[in-house]
């Protein structure tokens, strides 16, 4: 409290980033918890409580920025472009959570998240040139929304490389794996299968109707299954 004019509270933003830090902290404790402690893991529990976590981060970034101006105003104004993205991607993701495009869409604006953090720490508190931006200079305000297009950019290919090399080595040895795993593979010796499973629920509802039935139905079994182990012998071998 700042006591000397007015009774009033101080270091607003420092307490909206302490408040940030609490928020990421305590999803990162209900995902250790439902992953290590709980019998069962409750996935979720881990998605709603991330969601809750961005929904939160995305008001405290938005009332962030009323007294900033300029630089800083575009490195915020940026940042909370991605996360409320990322935010939008995963409340979809309660809904359809076995979804690729909305686990790479995920993964890439993480991914911008974490990188446009770094660069923005640069920018706002040790730029590399040594020389802090000028709020009142178009071109510096230019170069931060360049330096947010090349982080697009990298993230992207990245994510392309890191997708490349593992299809590359899915490709290559996943063939070794199969051919290792069918050799070893037991041959199917079950006498049951669902054609024969049907017949016999049709002998059963016609019985005494049809005197031939039982024994028509007896030729069909015996084919089936000899039908039935003669390809699975020949897929193992």
């Amino acid at each position: 409290m700042n006591r000397e004019l007015l009774p009033r509270l101080m270091y607003a933003k420092k307490w909206q980033h302490v408040t940030m830090f609490i928020l990421l902290t305590l999803n990162g404790c209900v995902d250790v918890v439902s992953k290590n402690l709980l019998p069962q893991r409750c996935v979720p529990l881990e998605k709603g409580t991330l969601v809750l976590t961005f929904y939160v981060l995305l008001l405290l970034l938005v009332l962030h920025v009323q007294d900033s101006a300029g630089v800083e105003l575009q490195v915020h104004s940026l940042l909370i472009l991605v996360v409320l993205l990322l935010m939008l991607a995963l409340t979809v993701q309660l809904w359809v959570p076995d979804t690729l495009q909305l686990s790479v869409i995920e993964t890439f604006l993480f991914q911008m998240m974490g990188s446009w953090l770094v660069q923005a720490g640069f920018i706002l508190y040790k730029p590399v040139t040594g020389y802090p931006g000028q709020d009142d200079d178009i071109i510096d305000i230019m170069f931060v929304t360049t330096f947010f297009c090349w982080h697009v950019m990298i993230n992207a290919l990245c994510l392309l490389e890191i997708y490349g090399v593992s299809s590359f080595w899915h490709r290559c040895y996943r063939p070794s794996w199969k051919l290792t795993g069918s050799r070893e593979a037991p041959c199917y010796t079950s006498t049951v299968g669902p054609l024969y499973k049907l017949l016999w629920e049709v002998d059963q509802s016609e019985s005494g109707r049809l005197s031939t039935s039982s024994w028509v139905l007896n030729v069909w079994a015996q084919i089936l299954v000899r039908a039935e182990d003669n390809n699975c012998c020949d897929q193992v071998f």
